[in-house]
Order: C-alpha cells, then sequence, then structure tokens
C-alpha cells in the first residue's frame, strides 16, 4: 500500500470545489453557489502522528482500497461497530385507496385528518434509521442508534423493537434543558405515515413535511455521551432524513466529531439530498461537508446524477469520488440491475439477485448495513456488493420495514441459490461508456459471457459464493449460540 500527504489549505479565499458547475442539470441552475466548503479548522482532519500544517492540516491519502481499516486504530477501542445518526421514527402503515394530494396545503389536511384517529398498534413499525440498524444487527454487527425518541407510546415501542434486537439507543438531549420533555409535542416521536396504495405504490408524510425547522429543533449540541459513542464507533452512518429530525449545525458537528476521532462516515443523501441542495445555508453547508468529508458515499443512479448531472452513475460516482477528501468508495445503487462500488483503483460490479419482489420499503437501508458489514471486515469488494445486494433483494421479499428487513437465514439461502440478473446488454451499454484504462471487476456466472470482454476482471460467482457462505455462516452459528 502506498500513501502519500496531501496538505489541504483552509483558506476562506480559496474557491473551493463546486459541483455541476458544467453542467446545465435543473438543480445546478436554481443553485449555481453550492459549493463544498473546507471544515473549519476547529475540526482537525489529522494525519495518523497528529502534526498540523501551518495554514491547513495534514491528511493521509491512500492509493489502496485497504485505507479503510486506518481510522480503526485511533481514538481508543472501537468497540461499537455501527452508529446510526438521528431519523429515529415510528412508521404507521396503512393500505390507503390514493396516495396523497402532492398540494402542501391539501397534504398537510390528509395527514391532519389521519392523525386524529390514533391508528392501531398492528400498522406499528420501526422505521428511519431503525431499518439500517437492524439489518446491521442481523448481520451480527454490534450498533448503536444516536437520536431522540420521546416518552409516549410511540417512543416505547420504538425502544422496545430496538432493545429486543439487541441495539443500543444513545438519547440526544440538552443538558441544561428545562422543558418536561413528557408533556411538549416538541419531543414527542417522530411518525412518518406510509401509505400503500392498490398498485403498491408509496406515499410519506410526516409533521416534518410542514415545517420550515428540524422536528427536535430544540437540539443544539453534542453531549458527552453522543460524543463518546462516535469516538467508540467504526462508522457513523448519516442519510439525508436526518435533517427532518436534527439541525444542519448539529449534524455538521458530529460529521466534524467523527473526522476528528477517525470514525469512518457513511452517507446515503437519499431523495433528501435534492431539496438539500437548494435549502437553508446552513443545509447547503452540512450537505457539502458530508459529500466531501464521508468515507463511504451511498446514492441510487438517480441521486447521483441529480447532485453531479450525469447521467451515467459509474461517471457520476468517479465525480464525487474526485471531488471527496476523505472519500474511499462511492457505491451506486440500480435497483433491479445491481450495483457498482467506485474506489480511486477501479470499478467493481456486482449483478442483482433474482427474488419475487413484493416491498421495496427498507431496501436501500438493508443494502447500506451490508456494506457496513464488508467494509468493517475489510472484505473483497466485489464480495461485499454480492452480500448487499443479497439483503436487499431479501428484504424485497417481505412487507414493510423495520422488523421485517432481511433475517441472515434468508441472506444466506439466497446466496446459495445464486440466481443472479446478468443483463449483459445493460452491463455493455453502461461500461461502454468508461476508459479502456478503468480496471474493472464484473461479478459473472462465468469466465466467459456476452459482455464484451475488453480489460475486465470476471470473477466466478459460485467462488464468491463459496467464500461469502463460509463468511455469513459462521455469523449465523454466533448468532444462533448467543441467542
Amino acid at each position: 500500500m502506498h500513501q502519500q500527504t496531501l496538505t489541504l489549505t483552509l483558506n476562506p479565499h480559496v474557491p473551493t470545489p463546486t459541483y455541476g458547475t458544467r453542467f446545465s442539470h435543473p438543480l445546478f441552475i436554481q443553485n449555481p453557489r453550492l459549493r463544498i466548503p473546507n471544515l473549519r479548522t476547529s475540526c482537525v482532519v489529522r494525519s495518523n502522528n497528529h502534526v498540523p500544517v501551518n495554514n491547513g492540516v495534514e491528511v493521509n491519502v491512500f492509493e489502496d482500497d485497504d485505507c479503510r481499516l486506518f481510522p480503526f486504530g485511533f481514538g481508543g477501542e472501537k468497540e461499537v461497530d455501527v452508529a446510526t445518526l438521528g431519523n429515529l421514527c415510528v412508521d404507521v402503515v396503512l393500505s390507503v385507496d390514493k396516495l396523497p394530494p402532492l398540494g402542501f396545503d391539501e397534504r398537510k389536511a390528509y395527514m391532519e385528518h389521519l392523525a386524529k384517529t390514533p391508528p392501531d398498534k398492528k400498522y406499528w413499525e420501526a422505521g428511519g434509521n431503525c431499518n439500517m440498524a437492524i439489518a446491521a444487527a442481523r448481520l451480527g454487527l454490534r450498533c448503536n442508534t444516536i437520536g431522540h425518541i420521546g416518552n409516549e407510546i410511540y417512543g416505547k415501542f420504538l425502544l422496545d423493537v430496538l432493545r429486543d434486537e439487541g441495539i443500543n439507543v444513545i438519547e440526544m438531549r440538552e443538558e441544561d434543558d428545562a422543558i418536561n420533555t413528557s408533556s411538549s409535542s416538541e419531543y414527542e416521536t417522530l411518525l412518518c405515515w406510509v401509505l400503500v396504495d392498490p398498485l403498491q405504490r408509496h406515499g410519506f408524510c410526516s409533521r416534518a413535511d410542514f415545517s420550515k425547522e428540524p422536528a427536535f429543533a430544540w437540539l443544539k449540541t453534542l453531549s458527552d455521551e453522543v460524543k463518546s459513542n462516535i469516538q467508540k464507533s467504526k462508522v457513523l452512518f448519516c442519510n439525508g432524513y436526518g435533517f427532518d429530525e436534527l439541525p444542519a449545525g448539529l449534524i455538521s458537528s458530529a460529521l466534524e466529531y467523527a473526522v476528528e476521532v477517525n470514525t469512518s462516515i457513511f452517507f446515503d443523501p437519499g431523495p433528501k439530498g435534492k431539496s438539500l441542495a437548494v435549502g437553508t445555508p446552513e443545509e447547503q453547508d452540512a450537505l457539502a461537508k458530508l459529500l466531501r468529508f464521508s468515507d463511504v458515499l451511498l446514492l441510487t443512479s438517480e441521486e447521483a446524477e441529480s447532485i453531479t448531472g450525469l447521467r451515467n452513475p459509474i461517471a457520476a460516482g468517479k465525480e464525487l469520488l474526485s471531488k471527496g477528501v476523505r472519500t474511499k468508495w462511492v457505491i451506486i445503487k440500480m435497483g433491479s440491475k445491481g450495483s457498482v462500488l467506485i474506489t480511486r483503483s477501479g470499478i467493481s460490479c456486482a449483478p442483482s439477485f433474482k427474488v419475487n419482489v413484493m416491498d421495496t420499503v427498507g431496501c436501500g437501508d438493508s443494502f447500506v448495513a451490508a456494506i457496513a458489514y464488508g467494509y468493517i471486515h475489510n472484505m473483497p469488494l466485489v464480495h461485499t456488493l454480492t452480500i448487499a445486494n443479497a439483503v436487499g433483494a431479501a428484504t424485497a421479499t417481505g412487507c414493510g420495514a423495520g422488523r421485517n428487513v432481511a433475517r441472515l437465514q434468508e441472506v444466506v439461502r439466497l446466496i446459495k441459490e445464486a440466481n443472479i440478473n446478468e443483463d449483459d446488454d445493460f452491463w455493455n451499454k453502461l461500461l461502454d461508456e468508461i476508459s479502456n484504462k478503468e480496471d474493472i471487476t464484473i461479478l459473472s456466472k462465468t469466465t466467459v459471457n456476452g459482455i464484451k470482454n475488453r480489460f475486465f476482471n470476471l470473477v466466478n460467482l459460485q467462488k464468491v459464493v463459496s467464500e461469502v457462505l463460509h463468511k455469513l455462516e459462521a455469523s449465523l452459528a454466533d448468532g444462533i449460540l448467543s441467542s
């Protein structure tokens, strides 16, 4: 592994990289000033020997994918595998004749009508970042969730679900807050109404959709307990919906502290990324920092295009990677086609697993959990994508998220079947636009297939299956023994 040292100059007068400036995509027409700022000097991005550099900071830049391991040795024992930040909500899943209207006032009236009658508990489910945490815990990872949960019946339900899954909850609070949290609506657990029409299309709404401020705007600082848990975690996961609950400045503070203590940051902007890019200055600043300083970025192909203006998902991923300071992996999720993982040294591709899809809610969250599993266990990149595709597919065979996300037994079954969706035409078209100089690895049923073999490394599916199953079945055995 080769190592270089890069000096970042924190000079406010020097322009910083801007996404989308050479594109005519509407997102950037609306927001021509979206730029990626340097972290302020109080947030220290350090080298292993912690030596600051004159007007900047010193950062290690690794030319090998193994750089994903270096954060775990810093800042004391990393005893927690994954911590999620914010977005702890209860989903109320209801079947409706039609999805809510698009207009702001009509949509708000629709939600208020739903909220008049408390829904039966059989319709409640853990939602938001609980999906990722539950999926990760079922893979054998040690998980904490950091966020606010109220003291009412919904909060108690959520705490019970997470405790039953072996997940610790780290409460976010203001130390000097004098408000009685049990009586103020501002402190109530966030509810998200998940509405499903007869065509299995989904609509989502919560009180956060109708407020200019996040649901828990009263949260201003990171407590010592929260900081301690960030420091003890190997991975801190943030997603775009976290901005519905937490102030942008608080999310920035968590990011900066994670950088300081060398906790790896995973960020999935989700559909929220587009609105954050044209949101308040604080939201734009936090989004820009997350895009630049996360170790792993995860996006759908549509989300990657909306941020970069590039239609080809691999080209969009490479653009995001090139603008990143700490970024090691950019992963593009392409639904039924599969996924790609882009590093500075190459591109890994894995087709999806064929399943009968019942519900896609929670598939992306489950996918992220499996990526974290591969990252933490230093697995080969194609193996990591294979597990992630299987976990996402297993979740799609169930109904809803929360406690319905993939179980390890189902993931193992899917991988054993090894029934992947090899769409040669799709992969040929996607890869034709990529330079022949790229190091490209593709998961394949055979070493000779319909993909144009330029400079591709075809990895045999059965070999990957054998090696992945060895790891997962060990985790499954550990889970049975500890239950």
